[in-house]
């Protein structure tokens, strides 16, 4: 999958120093991921919450942050990062527009 908005993450762990290392293995797993539907994520990551418009939501470090994504399945493959944040700020936003 091809991931935009890198720097999102960055920004976040240069804040959140603890995030680092859980968003490092998280963006490198997706990146080598060919997702076709929402049930390939779901295999990967039995824990992500598939939103509508094709949203998913990431539990990062042990359910410490969340992380939402837009993604495009196969064959556009590509994962938007729309947000990632602390429960309280993800408790502010809308999941499925962000």
């Amino acid at each position: 999958m091809r991931i935009f908005n890198r720097s999102t993450l960055e920004s976040f762990w240069i804040r959140h120093a603890d995030s680092e290392q859980s968003l490092r293995a998280w963006h490198q797993e997706v990146e080598k991921a060919m997702w076709k539907g929402p049930g390939d994520v779901r295999a990967r990551y039995g824990t992500a919450d598939i939103l509508p418009n094709d949203r998913v939501v990431f539990d990062i470090r042990g359910n410490r942050y969340r992380l939402i994504v837009a993604v495009k399945y196969a064959p556009i493959c590509c994962v938007y990062i729309r947000f990632i944040g602390t429960h309280a700020e993800y408790d502010r936003v809308d999941a499925a527009t962000v």
